[in-house]
């Protein structure tokens, strides 16, 4: 997708640079993409402590017993 945008070309510069990449459009997909990763962890982050577990849970019992069905009986 071809798009036109008014970017600071220092920065653009400065990301290509430090990042090592040989092209401007390399540099920005890659601003992008961590971008994008950093606020997606950020959402994840957030969340933390906003699940209700169950604490009768037994995770041990409930592995114990996929690993009995899964495995086939001779």
């Amino acid at each position: 997708m071809a798009t036109n945008l008014a970017l600071d070309p220092a920065l653009v510069d400065h990301a290509r640079k430090i990042s090592g990449l040989r092209t401007k459009k390399e540099a920005v997909t890659l601003a992008l993409q961590e971008f994008i990763a950093r606020r997606e962890r950020a959402r994840i982050v957030e969340s933390f402590g906003t699940l209700e577990w169950d604490e009768g849970y037994d995770y041990k019992a409930d592995r114990h017993a996929a690993d009995h069905v899964s495995s086939p009986h001779p």
